[in-house]
């Protein structure tokens, strides 16, 4: 099929990269991420034409983060961006004069681990990222499956806790309320709140107070030995554990995937949200237990899945 650029659209800057079929970056191009979603389709058209240039190029997909419809091209709400119902397809299409397809960003992450990294071998995986929030992707029978919509696999906002901590998608108690980074930041910020005496290592990392501890400096703690940042990131791995035991009674995977930003952590999180599954999972001690194992290719996942997910006519049902 030839050479395809994956889009991926973060927060602060927009990266385009030319992918071949064995999900090899052979160039990239990078522009910031503007205000406006005019300004982002700008943005996109910019990334791939300086990253396509040299190149023969078939298509591109571009992964965002939003509700996308079955057709993979419009996409329905978007939480950070002001995109409702907003025909992204067509818009780059006309700017880049190449075929598009658009694809949810973490489906797209889920489809490049799948394919590239670390579920390579398996048929059922279920990939999860721990970022900021919590997002997802399902491969069943090795098949990306999206919903009838186009919609499945928004893993952050199950409802863990009835009338729980108000999200930001409008509803309570939503996973990604207690196992993402946000909620790490939450739980360190309490604890050194009430116990100060055991996160001096934590505390001065920061400003010296609560309020100024940020992610890195949890991370940092941790590989100190500090209590607080230790019990922080076992407070996490609980909850995350917890859904994975939910997911595998839907999906019965041969593995799980962990992502994000939190999975670079490697055993200092993984080893507690196995022994959290593990604890959760109904019948753990008679039946075949998934592996959970952590992502390969960290922030390219998204950019390499898009790009292989544009070689597809439709590889999704």
């Amino acid at each position: 099929m030839g050479l395809t650029i994956g889009v991926d659209i973060g927060g602060t800057k927009i990266a385009a990269g030319v992918v071949d079929e064995e999900g090899n970056i052979l160039s990239t191009h990078k522009v910031p991420t503007p205000g406006t979603p005019e300004g982002i389709v700008d943005a996109i058209a910019s990334a791939v034409e300086g990253a396509r240039a040299g190149h023969e190029i078939v298509g591109v997909g571009i992964g965002a983060a939003g509700y996308v419809n079955r057709q993979r091209s419009t996409v329905y709400f978007a939480p950070n961006i002001d995109w409702r119902q907003e025909p992204l397809k067509e818009k780059v299409e006309a700017r880049v004069g190449l075929p598009v397809v658009v694809e949810n960003d973490a489906n797209a992450a889920a489809w490049g681990e799948y394919k590239f990294g670390a579920g390579k071998g398996h048929r059922n995986v279920i990939c999860i990222t721990l970022g900021t929030g919590l997002g997802g992707g399902i491969i069943i029978g090795n098949k990306l499956r999206r919903g009838h919509f186009g919609v499945a696999a928004e893993f952050g906002h199950i409802r863990m806790v009835p009338d729980g901590l108000l999200c930001g998608c409008g509803s309570q108690g939503c996973w990604e309320q207690y196992a993402s980074g946000r909620a790490l930041v939450r739980y360190a910020k309490q604890r050194a709140n009430a116990t100060p005496e055991l996160a001096d290592v934590l505390l001065g990392l920061g400003d010296g107070t609560p309020d100024g501890i940020e992610g890195k400096h949890i991370s940092m703690a941790a590989r100190q030995g500090c209590p607080v940042a230790v019990d922080s990131y076992r407070e996490l791995a609980r909850w995350a554990g917890a859904g994975l035991a939910d997911l595998a009674s839907l999906f019965d995977p041969s593995a799980f995937i962990v992502g994000g930003g939190l999975s670079d952590e490697g055993e200092l999180v993984l080893d507690p949200i196995r022994k959290s599954y593990k604890r959760w999972l109904v019948g753990g001690n008679w039946r075949p237990v998934a592996d959970v194992i952590a992502a390969q290719l960290g922030n390219e996942a998204g950019l390499v899945g898009a790009a292989d997910l544009a070689r597809e006519p439709d590889p999704i049902m």
